[in-house]
């Protein structure tokens, strides 16, 4: 007989503010705690150094994180002039001191070169994998492995301010973009090297920038509900968005309530008005009640990918 995992079934999207100096997987761990919830998972980590938003998927939700991994973000990062760091960020080492002296319309020229579709070497310092291991071990040991440059696309990258040798830029990009790589690269593009010291993700896919809370205030709410003697979820539950938000941006396809039980056993069901070969997310009925996401076949068939398990009543 299956072991039942600890904690509750919670289903929902924590749109966490991560503070800086802790870890994704740290303030998942305390997220996931705050909810005592059973299953948890983050949509792509943020370095230590940065803050900002941090989409933690509870439950059946954990099952989109990686169409969030997918989505475009955006970052605000303030890079440090006149200073190459091993990291290229400041928890690293310097390992080069140079003098800052670009003119503004170099600074124009240089910018322009990151903008649009490029290929892109990542750093050693990142979780990509290498025969299994991932880069940032090998560079902690001292070694350089051969790492493939990739497709990345810089959709805007906005000039904020530069005072004090300290440049400020807006980036919206791609998947898989690295900002301390675009930093340091840009940093020998203008002769003077220079490394990451703030980076604050303002936005992934479409998720409203005011919807993020922090850990703080979930604990506080966690708090208010033992002083007022209340389950913490009455407290704590209505802050999650719900799950389908992970895949608002794809087209619905609306499966009638007579064929739900084919369709949640796993069956491709007949939908109209959907072209073949596209990934769609799934409602049931005039409830629209979200259940999934599948795909059109040829056939005009929608075939489910990815199904949640719905709750039975009293299930908490």
């Amino acid at each position: 007989m299956a072991r039942r995992p600890k904690g509750r079934f919670i289903d929902g999207i924590v749109l966490l503010d991560k503070p800086t100096g802790e870890s994704s997987n740290h303030v998942l761990q305390r997220v996931k705690r705050i909810y005592n919830a059973a299953k948890a998972g983050h949509t792509g980590a943020l370095d230590p150094l940065a803050t900002g938003m941090l989409p933690i998927c509870l439950g059946e939700a954990t099952k989109f994180s990686s169409h969030l991994l997918d989505a475009d973000k955006r970052y605000l990062v303030t890079a440090k002039l006149g200073e190459r760091t091993d990291t290229s960020d400041s928890d690293g080492e310097v390992v080069q001191t140079r003098e800052v002296a670009f003119s503004e319309q170099q600074l124009l020229n240089a910018l322009e070169h990151f903008r649009g579709d490029t290929m892109q070497v990542p750093s050693m310092y990142s979780a990509l994998k290498y025969q299994g291991q991932p880069l940032y071990k090998y560079a902690r040991e001292g070694k350089e492995v051969p790492r493939e440059a990739r497709p990345i696309t810089v959709f805007e990258l906005n000039f904020i301010k530069l005072e004090n040798d300290e440049l400020t830029l807006d980036i919206h990009c791609s998947k898989g973009t690295y900002i301390r790589t675009i930093i340091d690269d840009l940093g020998e593009m203008l002769g003077c090297g220079a490394h990451v010291i703030m980076l604050r993700r303002t936005a992934v896919a479409g998720y409203p920038y005011e919807k993020m809370v922090t850990l703080e205030q979930l604990e506080a709410l966690l708090e208010q509900a033992r002083e007022q003697e209340i389950a913490p979820k009455e407290l704590l539950d209505p802050i999650l968005l719900p799950m389908d938000t992970a895949v608002a941006d794809l087209p619905e396809a609306n499966v009638h309530e007579s064929a739900a039980g084919y369709l949640m056993n796993g069956n491709p069901v007949q939908v109209a008005g959907l072209p073949s070969d596209t990934l769609v997310r799934i409602t049931l009925g005039e409830a629209r009640q979200f259940v999934g996401i599948g795909q059109m076949n040829d056939d005009g068939l929608l075939a489910p990918k990815r199904l949640i398990v719905l709750q039975q009543p009293g299930q908490d």
